[in-house]
């Protein structure tokens, strides 16, 4: 059986970011077909979450543990829906 011949994956070029748009809207354009974008959407400067590091008593982690099993939701939101409610 003869050996399959190899794609030479050294010689390929990267395709640009206007190959891209052009291949997507020919195939758009043609077939009808668009593609979506994949992942989650961005989002807005008031919806952004911001990093930080607290040390809080075990009681307190303990606790929104057992409230986050209960409804099915991360700890760190009932920790932020508590600090919320406080803070308005």
């Amino acid at each position: 059986m003869p050996k399959k011949v190899e794609f030479p994956f050294e010689k390929a070029r990267r395709i640009t970011p206007a190959e891209v748009m052009a291949a997507e809207t020919a195939i758009k354009e043609q077939f009808g077909i668009s593609y979506s974008r994949r992942g989650r959407p961005p989002k807005s400067e008031t919806e952004k979450y911001q990093v930080v590091s607290i040390r809080l008593h075990p009681q307190v982690i303990a606790w929104a543990k057992a409230e986050a099993k209960k409804r099915g939701v991360g700890y760190q939101t009932i920790i932020n829906e508590a600090l919320l409610k406080l803070s308005v």
